[in-house]
Parts: structure tokens; C-alpha cells; sequence
């Protein structure tokens, strides 16, 4: 069955509100949490939920600076300069993994920048061998890496596969030389179908295609085009990012608006476009704009219910754990809090150097606010949420679960009659369209709102 998207519904839902990648949202990240701070989150994660170790590594550095990005990112760096900040991420790996209970398995490292794959391999694998000696890998694990096609050929593949690493994210964007020019990013260096057929040959899976759509010079056709591609291409995941203009935040993406930029409604063409050809090649609709094969880990999480979600995107929960995060601007999500280390480079590494750690803001969660995340969670990743099981989850009466989202009615009954939520049993089930808006919706069951911290982009 095709979808169409009911144009008023969309409209009037497309306000401005979270993302969600992390609850609370980053913007109530604060200075007063510090280094001290984090190493008494990492000492007490040991005891929380999930049990397993999710490592994330930021590489900050690029050739050259696309401009709808809103990573931290640095180009012309020297290789002496990146040599160094290998070394000073090293040291922070060394000190931060002493606090990490050996007793529990790295079940996901995942490499992100930045351009990671634009380093070197024996940079890499310098990194790598720290962390394989400092975690205690479970026998299944994944090792991942966000790679810019431009920079990726057979013999890196090669080099990336003999250090374990096991999927790979192409961030193709676009495939039209046109629009890659006008973000300043270079084409492919291998086309990306020969790249995944080697990548599947060596032994990567859920290998994915990372598209956006809302760039300058897309229309409905071109788009049409590069997802043709892209599925032609045959990846186990398509990704589909809905280009965020804030150049209030990030002022690069001004230098998009020269060229001008698809409106909201060929935008939701596009979206509609990719979707309707995703799943009739094939693909499950995962969240709002990811699609995987049936067979895929994914789609068999979502069946389940048991899809879940980091700063790094959707995973399972067997794969994911707490993340501890390493590198210049790099986010831990542990169960109790939230820490980011310093954004710029310099300050980073003087810190690192100096104390071992770089934290620059965070966050402590209290058990309210971690009701509040595994709502909003189940809700993002599975489209249900039921307030029985995050009670028992929680050990407390179904009413507290209530009582922390500060539930009424009112607050979803504009979702309900527009038949995109059921409620039943105390479980709330997204329905119809509802998927599309489910920002929307989380928002109905975030009381931190009302506190209206941060600028934030629309919501579809």
C-alpha cells in the first residue's frame, strides 16, 4: 500500500521541537557538571542498566568542510596535529577504562566524526588496539564505522576488516554532482555499488547508505533518482536525514541559502518518494526515516519491540549498551547521566593532557527524568509504550509512571483524533501516519518542555 501523506496533518503538527536523540534533550546539558562529576557516573554505571559497553570515538578531522554539517569538524589540520590527537585520545581511553568493570562485555565500538575513514590505518589501528586491550569484548560484537565514500577504497576495506571492524555507514548524501558540489563534498572514489558488493564480500553486514534530503538543487526527480541508486546498490539499511537548516546555530549552512533550498512540501514529497520506493524493493520503515531488510537485526527488533536508540542511531538492544564517549566533543549516555568533553581541539587535548579527562558540560538524570527517557524511547524506536512493563522496569506503581511524564489527556487527544494513537491498558500505540509526527507526540510526554531550553529545528 503507497503512501500519501495528509498534507494538513503534517502542516499542522510541523512545529519546532527535539530531536531526541538523548533525553533531556543536550541543551539542558550544564557547566557545573565536571570531570569529578563523570568519574563517579562511569564508577556507578557498573551497577545500572544495560550491563553492556558501548564505545563511541569521535575523529574531528576532515579534507574539507561540508556545509550543511552540524558535527564538530576541523580541515587542514597537519599530520602531526592528528598524530597528537591520537595519542591524547589513547591516554583518555587508558584513564577512563579503569573505571569500567572488566566483568562487563563491549558489545558496540562506533567510530564517528568527522571523517573517520580520512585518517590512516595505522592510526586507526592504534586506537582500535587500545580499546581491544583496555574492554572486555563479548564474542558478538560490532565494530562500526561513519565513512565518507570519498576517501574510501578496497585496500582501506581491507586494512578496517583485519581490525575487526564489522559494518559500515556510507554517507553518500547525494549522488548528483550538482548538489555535492553546492554542500562541498566530493563524489564517491569507488562507486558505491562495487563498495558494497566488496564490503559484503570481505564480511560487513548491516551495511547502510546514509541519504539526505532538502539540500540545495534536489527536486522530486533527482531525489527519486539518487534513491534509485542507492537501492540499486542493494545496502541491508537506507537512511533517509531530513536536512536541518539552524544557521542561527551552525552559521556554515548560511552559505546554503545562496543557492536556495526545497520547501517544506517538496520535502515531504521527497520523504514520501523514498518511502514508497523503499518498501517496494523490499525494505521495513524503521522510525521516521530508516528502512532495513526484513531479515535485517533491525527490522527483526522492531517486530519485537525491542528497537532502541543512542546518539550514534537506532540499535538492538543485545548490541547496544551504556556509551562512554571519547574524543573532542564526544557524548557519553550512561544510566544516570549524560557527559560531553570539550568541543574545540586545543582545549580538548590540553585537558586530556593535564587531567586525563576533558568533560566540558553534562547532565544527572533522577529516576523521574529516567521514566520520562524510556517512554519517549519506546515510543521513538517501537511506536508503543506501555506503562505497566516501565513500572515493573522501574520497580513502582504504573500511577508514578503517569506521574513523571505528567500525563493528561488533552495533551494527546489532538493525536488520538486524528488517528494517530491508541491507548489501551495503559499501553499507548502509534498508529496510522502517527510515526511521521512521533516528535509530536514524544513532546506530549516531555514536562521538561515547558522549561523551553534551546532552539530547535522543526519537527518534520
Amino acid at each position: 500500500m503507497k503512501l500519501q501523506f495528509d498534507r494538513n496533518l503534517l502542516e499542522k503538527y510541523n512545529i519546532a521541537g527535539p530531536r531526541y536523540t538523548s533525553y533531556p534533550p543536550a541543551t539542558f546539558f550544564h557547566e557545573e557538571y565536571g570531570n569529578e562529576n563523570y568519574k563517579e557516573s562511569v564508577i556507578l554505571s557498573n551497577d545500572e542498566t544495560p550491563e553492556n559497553v558501548s564505545v563511541y570515538v569521535h575523529i574531528p578531522f576532515c579534507p574539507q568542510l561540508c556545509t550543511f554539517c552540524g558535527c564538530t569538524t576541523y580541515t587542514g589540520m597537519g599530520q602531526s596535529t592528528i598524530e597528537k590527537y591520537i595519542d591524547v585520545l589513547i591516554k583518555e581511553i587508558e584513564l577512563v577504562s579503569k573505571d569500567v568493570s572488566k566483568d562487563r562485555k563491549l558489545t558496540q565500538v562506533h567510530w564517528g566524526g568527522g571523517t573517520p575513514n580520512a585518517i590512516s590505518a595505522k592510526l586507526i589501528r592504534k586506537v582500535t588496539d587500545t580499546i581491544k586491550a583496555n574492554f572486555n569484548f563479548a564474542d558478538e560484537y560490532e565494530m562500526a564505522m561513519e565513512c565518507s565514500p570519498a576517501y574510501l577504497d578496497f585496500d582501506m576495506v581491507d586494512e578496517l576488516r583485519d581490525m575487526g571492524f564489522n559494518r559500515i555507514s556510507l554517507g553518500v548524501q547525494d549522488f548528483k554532482k550538482e548538489v555535492l558540489t553546492a554542500i562541498n563534498r566530493r563524489p564517491a572514489k569507488v562507486p558505491v555499488g562495487e563498495m558494497i558488493a566488496y564490503l559484503k564480500k570481505v564480511g560487513f553486514s548491516g551495511i547502510n547508505i546514509d541519504l539526505v534530503y532538502g539540500l540545495p538543487f534536489q527536486t522530486q526527480e533527482s531525489f527519486r533518482e539518487t534513491v534509485a541508486e542507492a537501492l540499486a546498490a542493494n545496502p541491508d539499511r537506507l537512511v533517509t536525514f531530513s536536512y536541518a537548516h539552524i544557521p542561527q546555530v551552525i552559521s556554515r549552512q548560511r552559505m546554503l541559502e545562496q543557492y536556495g533550498l526545497p520547501t517544506p512540501d517538496e520535502k515531504i514529497t521527497m520523504l514520501e518518494d523514498a518511502y514508497n520506493m523503499a518498501v517496494e524493493a523490499g525494505y521495513v520503515a524503521i522510525g521516521m526515516d530508516h528502512f532495513a531488510k526484513p531479515d535485517d537485526e533491525f527490522a527483526i527488533a522492531l517486530e519485537q519491540k525491542k528497537l532502541h536508540r543512542n546518539f550514534q542511531g537506532y540499535c538492538t538492544r543485545e548490541t547496544t549498551g551504556q556509551v562512554y564517549g571519547f574524543g573532542t566533543s564526544s557524548i557519553s549516555q550512561l544510566f544516570n547521566a549524560y557527559s560531553q568533553n570539550e568541543k574545540t581541539i586545543k582545549k580538548y587535548m590540553e585537558r586530556v593532557e593535564a587531567d586525563g579527562r576533558a568533560v566540558v558540560r553534562g547532565y544527572r538524570l533522577n529516576q523521574k527524568e529516567q521514566i520520562v527517557r524510556q517512554v519517549i524511547n519506546e515510543l521513538m524506536c517501537n511506536y508503543y509504550a506501555d506503562f505497566r512493563q516501565i513500572a515493573a522496569d522501574f520497580s513502582v506503581e504504573t500511577d508514578e509512571v503517569y506521574a513523571s511524564v505528567e500525563f493528561a489527556e488533552e495533551k494527546v487527544q489532538s493525536f488520538i483524533d486524528d488517528g494517530l494513537l491508541t491507548i489501551e491498558n495503559d499501553a499507548f500505540t502509534v498508529i496510522g501516519q502517527g510515526r511521521y509526527v512521533i516528535r509530536n507526540i514524544a513532546m506530549a510526554f516531555d514536562p521538561a518542555l515547558k522549561q523551553g531550553k534551546g532552539q530547535y529545528s522543526k519537527t518534520v
